[in-house]
This record gives structure tokens, C-alpha cells and sequence, in this order.
């Protein structure tokens, strides 16, 4: 399970774009941040993703990714062109494959082959097409169709797919996506042929009886999703602040306790992206890098990330307890349980954390507003300062 939100400039208070995402795994599998930078290809060049192989391109973008450690695609991600994307699974009446592109593989797919939201969108619906979706999203074999929000500094989109049909929503102000296939009617944009194929399956009757959402889910959802469900909670918070939507206060909706959208448990927030998308100006991302957001720190990155925290792409074979996921996370097994209860020791970490945090998102506020001032190099070398004091103070909480 998941949660995926995205603010417009319409929303937001900065009239910038921000995205961001929680993503819920098994509470063992560690996700790392990871990067690819800018790279040619040859020609004939292939690309071995998750459980199949295809063509790659000339060029693939610089992309920072939060990655499950043994595939090939991620999470949620991004890239130098400002383009960020995040996805969930979804349950749906068309029958699942065995094989074909992880949702997650297409996600990377899109941020490495797509410079604007448009393209990294009709990227990911051309592979859909030709190569299907399919084969096992978890270790353990659990395969799923997928859902994502794609966007960059201007605008976003809502992907969701059933099989190999799928349907797109135009984002207007904000949106968000868990874990149910949520476009109502149909759409504003979608596969040729979808409406008779629901027809000729028995989905619905004819034209004016199609809603994606109702009639291809195979549990009955609500019109509206009620206000203690994950999918009405994270509307609500973004319609609820309309207008004021920060990148700290993003942070803040992914460690809501009150549904769950900061996941204790045996599935879990295993890592968390907030993305700052600014049209004209360098994008900043915010990566935990740890489990659970409410009991880690977002650290800011810009690209170029070369000098920064990170790791090399997967797939790994194994996790290597050396990792800050696996030290964050054996760290914290004392503080998981029960997430609603008071706990004094919890709330004394809570308490060092978010002062850590907050310092760290009035510096970058404080760069922002001296940015005109500064040369394209002098802001990244400030950024990445940030970077590495954020991490500093990561590795302090957990000794």
C-alpha cells in the first residue's frame, strides 16, 4: 500500500509544484536512494529490467530514485528535468500476467526517457502496449496492476491501468492516489477500445455506463472515499490546504497516524520523496532514505547529484547491514509499535528530529530567497552542503 499526492502551483503556496509520496513494502525489504547519471547508449543496446529484457534509448535523463533494493525499476523517482513520478498497486477485474514490466520498471522507465510529465506519460503507455505489465512486484511473488501520478513543474497526470488498458485524468489544483483505482467516468484521456472491451466483458452495459472506477475494481468503492479511508484522508489534507501547500507541510501529510499513512507494521513506509518542482529554477527533492518518515529526517538533493548521498542503482542480491536503511531500521524496532500511543521516549525523538528538519527546510528557504543572487554553481554548492549536514545528522540520531 501507498500514498501518492501532488500540489499545482494552483495549490501550493510558492505557486510551485510539489509532489510526494510514501512507499509501503514489506517492512524488511530495504529501499535505498539511488542514481543513474546521464547516459548515450549504443546502438542495439538493450536493458535488462526486473523480469524482462527490451530496447534502450540513445539517451537516458540523470534520475534519483527511492529503490527496493533487488529490482531494476523504483518506487518513486525523478530526474533533471523536474519530471517526478510515483505509483501504486491496484487491484482490478483483468486477469494478471506472469511476466511483462514491473509498474515499478516503467516508473523508471518514464524519468529516464521522458524531459516533461506529457512525454514520460505517453512513454509509459507505449511500453504498456507493447510489452505488457506483469510478474512479481515483491520477492515473495505478489504481482498487482499499478496506478501513478506523473508529473513535473507545470503539470500533472493521473495513469491509472487495468491489464493492458488504461486511462488518463488531466490533474486540476491537486490529487492524490492509495491504493484503489480512483478515475471517475472516463477520464480525460484512455485506450481505444476500452469501452467496448468492458462491454463485451459484462463490466457495464454501454457508453453512458462506463466509470472506470466503479465498474473495472473488483470490490465495490464508493463514490467519494470517506474521510478515515487513506484515499480520503490525503485528498482532504491537500483540499483542506489549498491555497498554503508547502514542501515541509507534504512532509508532514505523509506522517499522518490517524489512517495510517505513515505505515507501521509488517508492511511499512519503507521510504518517503518529497519533490519541490520549480519552473525556471533548480528543482529540489527530498529523500528520507529510511524507513518510516515520521522517525527519519528528508535530506534535499539537486542535480547534479554526482557529490551527494547515494548509492549505485540496483539490483542488489542481498541487503548489506551496513546500509544507513538497515542501521535506521534496526535502530528504530523500539520505537515502531503503536504509532497513536503516547510514548514518551518516541515523542523526545519526534521532538529532535523534526527540530533537525525544520532547521534544515529554513535553510533551503533562506538559499531560495537569496537565489537571484547567486550563480548556478553557488546554489548547488549550498545545496549540497545542506545534503551532507542532513546526513550528518541522520547518522547522530541513530548512534
Amino acid at each position: 500500500m501507498c500514498d501518492t499526492f501532488v500540489s499545482l502551483a494552483s495549490a501550493s503556496k510558492d505557486n510551485t509544484v510539489i509532489f510526494g509520496k510514501n512507499s509501503d513494502r514489506p517492512s524488511n525489504e530495504a529501499q535505498l536512494i539511488t542514481y543513474v547519471p546521464r547516459t548515450k547508449h549504443s546502438k542495439g543496446e538493450e536493458v535488462q529490467c526486473t523480469h524482462i529484457t527490451i530496447p534502450q534509448v540513445n539517451e537516458t535523463a540523470a534520475i534519483l530514485m527511492s529503490q527496493p533494493y533487488w529490482m531494476y525499476g523504483c518506487e518513486m523517482g525523478c530526474n533533471e528535468y523536474s519530471v517526478a513520478i510515483g505509483n501504486e498497486a491496484v487491484v482490478t477485474k483483468e486477469p494478471l500476467k506472469q511476466t511483462g514490466l514491473l509498474g515499478m520498471d516503467l516508473l523508471r522507465l518514464g524519468v529516464e526517457r521522458g524531459k516533461t510529465a506529457k512525454e514520460a506519460l505517453e512513454i509509459i503507455i507505449n511500453l504498456l502496449e507493447k510489452y505488457g505489465q506483469g510478474g512479481a512486484h515483491f520477492q515473495k511473488g505478489v504481482n498487482y496492476h499499478n496506478s501513478m501520478i506523473i508529473t513535473d513543474c507545470e503539470e500533472a497526470y493521473v495513469l491509472e491501468t487495468a491489464g493492458d488498458w488504461w486511462i488518463v485524468e488531466i490533474v486540476k489544483d491537486f490529487r492524490s492516489i492509495s491504493n484503489n483505482i480512483s478515475i471517475q467516468g472516463r477520464g480525460d484521456m484512455r485506450k481505444k477500445g476500452i469501452i467496448q472491451h468492458a462491454v463485451e466483458q459484462g463490466y457495464c452495459k454501454d457508453d453512458n455506463d462506463f466509470n472506470f472506477k466503479i465498474i473495472f475494481s473488483p470490490s465495490p468503492l464508493p463514490e467519494i472515499f470517506p474521510l478515515d479511508s487513506r484515499d480520503g484522508c490525503s485528498l482532504n489534507q491537500l483540499a483542506q490546504n489549498k491555497g498554503n501547500i508547502t514542501p515541509g507541510m507534504m512532509m508532514s501529510f505523509l506522517r499522518e497516524h490517524e489512517v495510517g499513512i505513515c505505515m507501521h507494521g509488517r508492511s511499512r513506509s519503507v521510504g518517503s520523496q518529497v519533490s519541490h518542482l520549480r519552473k525556471n529554477k533548480k528543482s529540489i527533492h527530498w529523500f528520507t532514505g529510511n524507513t518510516i518518515p515520521c522517525l527519519g529526517i528528508f535530506k534535499p538533493y539537486v542535480f547534479p547529484i554526482e557529490e551527494m548521498n547515494i548509492l549505485e542503482p540496483g539490483p542488489y542480491t542481498e541487503i548489506n547491514p551496513e546500509w544507513f536503511w538497515s542501521r535506521h531500521d534496526n535502530y528504530v524496532k523500539q520505537l515502531v509499535k503503536k504509532p497513536k500511543m503516547d510514548k514518551p521516549e518516541r515523542n523526545t525523538y519526534y521532538e529532535r528530529l523534526r527540530t533537525i528538519e525544520n532547521n534544515l527546510l529554513n535553510r533551503v528557504s533562506e538559499v531560495i530567497l537569496q537565489e537571484d543572487s547567486l550563480s548556478n554553481e553557488e546554489f548547488i554548492s549550498v545545496i549540497r552542503e545542506i545534503n551532507k549536514e542532513a546526513w550528518k545528522r541522520s547518522e547522530e540520531m541513530i548512534k
